[in-house]
């Protein structure tokens, strides 16, 4: 039913420049044990690079480390461990996070997060390459690759001074950028083969994408990125009736975006005062106007166009800059005869 998924190694799909800028990046990365520093939009694929740069030259195991969930007292027993008795419910030796990732790669998912006194700590663990259990008076020796993400600004919380400036130098040894998905639009269609095949590995059927959904998530520009397109396609296979692509199930966001282009395709037809190039002059735009709604602002301009060309919908959606398909399925959402 789906092309298979050229352009598909290390984790990451697409066959865009970037993509391949990125995966050029990602084999540099591997061949050494430096800390490596990901930036970019939320949403762009961070932890998907990072597991590519560990499973590029594997060792140990990657353990992913959310910056934003660690909060309150634990936050260093959970990062460091703990011995028993160190604090109220202790009652046994804890491994932490860290000895976890012990001859791996230790992925600090959103560093920019991590309160200044955690911070020290990281620090002491990058140059030292040790660290202390909480309650324990023994430094122990770990050997790990650190792989640090986060979409703030370092830069800016540095001068803020919500991020230490020697902590950022030691992480911004291999700094990598991750494009965002509006930079990166020859990729979608891969992107949805692979998120629709994912569903079907978990026992979806799936839609069956079309121009029109194309055509949609090209205009659109993807701010929550890769991750909001996956959240697209699974809310799609989730609602879709009898196989059939309802672009009523769109997120809502995605909709707005549609229905505000479509208005704003037939406010942009112009030219209709020349007949002998099909214009209409009988035809004026509806206005926009803030107190009618945007559908209603439609059904006027559509039902003006029809008026204008005497019921010929053929005329009509030439006029509007739409194609038939188009303005019939608009003409039966709005009950226009």
């Amino acid at each position: 039913m789906h092309q298979s998924t050229s352009g598909w190694d290390h984790g990451l799909v697409g066959q865009s420049q970037e993509i391949a800028a990125i995966r050029r990046l990602i084999e540099k990365a591997s061949a050494n044990r430096l800390p490596v520093l990901l930036l970019g939009e939320s949403g762009t694929g961070k932890e998907v690079v990072a597991r590519a740069i560990h499973d590029s030259n594997p060792r140990g195991q990657f353990v992913p480390i959310d910056c934003g969930s660690l909060v309150g007292t634990l936050m260093e027993s959970e990062l460091f461990g703990h011995v028993k008795g160190a604090f109220s419910g202790a009652v046994e030796n804890k491994r932490g996070l860290v000895e976890l990732a012990d001859g791996g790669t230790a992925f600090f998912d959103e560093i920019g997060d991590l309160p200044l006194e955690m911070q020290v700590k990281l620090l002491r663990l990058i140059q030292e390459r040790e660290f202390r259990a909480v309650g324990s008076l023994q430094w122990r020796k770990v050997d790990l690759r650190i792989i640090a993400a986060t979409h703030r600004n370092l830069n800016d919380e540095v001068a803020a001074g919500r991020f230490r400036l020697d902590l950022f130098y030691r992480l911004n040894v291999f700094a990598l950028r991750l494009p965002p998905l509006r930079h990166r639009k020859v990729d979608i269609p891969l992107l949805v083969n692979h998120f629709l095949s994912d569903g079907q590995t978990s026992g979806l059927r799936g839609i069956e994408p079309n121009q029109e959904l194309f055509d949609t998530f090209d205009a659109y520009d993807w701010p929550g990125n890769v991750r909001e397109l996956k959240h697209c396609i699974d809310r799609l296979n989730a609602l879709r009736s009898e196989g059939a692509l309802q672009m009523a199930d769109l997120p809502s966001a995605l909709r707005h975006h549609r229905d505000m282009r479509g208005l704003e395709q037939l406010y942009g037809a112009v030219g209709f005062s020349d007949p002998a190039a099909g214009g209409l002059p009988d035809f004026a735009m509806t206005p926009k106007s803030p107190v009618i709604s945007l559908p209603e602002s439609e059904r006027r301009t559509i039902s003006q166009a029809l008026a204008a060309t005497h019921g010929e919908r053929g005329k009509a959606a030439r006029a509007l800059g739409i194609g038939r398909t188009t303005l019939y399925r608009k003409m039966k959402q709005y009950g226009i005869e």
